[in-house]
């Protein structure tokens, strides 16, 4: 009697792991992947944000366990420059392997280097770079593969199309996942707050004066989230689908200044077309580029060797594991998610909140000294708009403020904060214990016990 393992079996598993697939998606997304981080770092280069974030404050705001990553000062831009060479010689596939490493890296670097500007999108790429590390995605359609004929290759196996799939699948499930919760669905928030401000959008303006408005605009962009990968995996459907993510990204881009994100999202999704189409598009580029017919030929199939292969699947399934529990992490915390934003960060909540706040510092010591602090002479108004409603933050920037004081002679400074925050359009209501001396408080993962609790808990995910 054979005994089988059914999920060995089951078609999914077979279909990625089992199987072959053309190249071609692959190679027109390592293309798209390396022209938009192009254009992106050059976009926020010529808008002079390099000096405006990252050499003009005087504090920056490290992440937890990360701290030893600042910017280099004037060397911030040749940090960009690295960036910028290596996002041209992915697009090109020109040392590929050196190439995508060096994006990751400095990608990922410019992207921790200061809390205050974090973004899931950010987040997103710097995943996407790591994935591409570990993909052939070299082997048809870029210089290495014209300079040496050897790495020439049509077929990959299919789960190296696969895990890019599955990485923009969670983005937008947990996305819609997130969505998932009174504020948004009941009460139309953060929506019924920004889109009357858009009021004078020109030909559909006027209708974000109406009060049903913005629930049709939540529920949609729930529906969208939960969604949409399963229509684009789905041949039927896809097209439809595909038209779907243009307009709503487009259509995100005109409304919040959210940069190139919704045009990354466009050019990501053409991973789920068939390899026909993609094949289509580069006979398209190469017409126009003017590449002799046997740079595209090859009857070739890429294999990773047997223990290599093993050891990327297995790590990949580690990486999707953290990637599919890490988003939940909030739950071991006591309070409201939106208002401590304990386990909010690295969870793929895309605009789920409007909150705003204001922050102002007190430091004593026991001679009698007292100040209270003028926070932009520490912090650009980016900075301190950002740390006034997130207590990691604040915490962080008392700690900078008990330093700073303690050089002027303040003897064992102790820092106060009176902190108030609306959440949603919510009063505002005192955020952080002013009892509290912060300056002795420790940065760590555990509960945050001196921030007051809303009381006003926002039911879902």
């Amino acid at each position: 009697m054979t005994v089988t393992n059914p999920w060995l079996n089951n078609t999914l598993y077979t279909n990625c792991f089992k199987k072959e697939t053309s190249v071609a998606p692959l190679a027109i997304f390592r293309i798209a992947l390396g022209f938009m981080l192009f254009v992106s770092l050059l976009r926020f280069w010529s808008k002079g944000w390099i000096y405006d974030l990252y050499i003009k404050p005087r504090y920056f705001f490290p992440f937890y366990g990360f701290e030893f990553i600042r910017p280099l000062g004037q060397y911030t831009y040749m940090l960009f420059i690295v960036c910028i060479v290596s996002s041209v010689l992915v697009m090109i596939g020109y040392f590929y392997r050196i190439a995508i490493i060096g994006l990751f890296l400095s990608f990922t670097y410019i992207e921790l280097m200061d809390k205050s500007t974090y973004l899931n999108h950010y987040y997103f790429i710097s995943l996407l770079c790591l994935i591409m590390v570990f993909l052939p995605a070299h082997r048809y359609l870029s210089v290495d593969a014209y300079k040496d004929k050897t790495l020439l290759v049509n077929k990959v196996p299919t789960w190296c199309i696969c895990v890019i799939k599955l990485l923009v699948f969670i983005l937008y499930f947990y996305a819609g996942l997130a969505k998932l919760n009174s504020d948004w669905l009941i009460q139309a928030l953060p929506l019924k707050i920004w889109l009357p401000a858009r009021n004078d959008m020109p030909i559909i303006g006027f209708l974000f004066n109406y009060s049903w408005t913005p629930y049709v605009f939540s529920w949609f962009g729930c529906v969208y989230d939960l969604t949409i990968v399963f229509l684009l995996l789905n041949s039927t459907t896809r097209p439809i689908a595909y038209l779907t993510v243009v307009v709503f990204h487009v259509f995100t881009a005109l409304l919040f200044p959210i940069g190139m994100f919704p045009y990354i999202m466009i050019v990501t999704a053409l991973i789920f077309f068939s390899p026909s189409f993609h094949q289509s598009i580069i006979q398209q580029l190469a017409r126009v580029l003017k590449v002799p017919a046997s740079f595209l030929q090859a009857d070739k199939t890429y294999s990773f060797a047997p223990v290599a292969n093993k050891l990327l699947i297995g790590g990949f399934v580690i990486f999707f594991t953290v990637q599919l529990i890490f988003p939940f992490r909030y739950l071991m915390y006591p309070d409201e998610l939106f208002w401590t934003e304990e386990g909010y960060r690295f969870s793929w909540r895309v605009m789920l909140m409007e909150k705003a706040g204001n922050a102002q510092f007190t430091v004593k010591d026991n001679d009698g000294h007292q100040q209270i602090v003028n926070n932009t002479e520490f912090l650009t108004t980016l900075q301190e708009k950002m740390m006034a409603t997130q207590p990691d933050m604040i915490l962080y920037y008392a700690h900078i403020l008990r330093d700073y004081y303690q050089s002027q002679g303040f003897r064992s400074p102790q820092v106060y904060v009176d902190a108030y925050v609306t959440l949603n359009g919510r009063l505002g209501k005192t955020f952080i214990n002013p009892t509290t001396d912060l300056a002795k408080e420790i940065e760590s993962f555990q509960h945050k016990s001196w921030i007051i609790p809303l009381n006003n808990e926002i039911k879902g995910f």
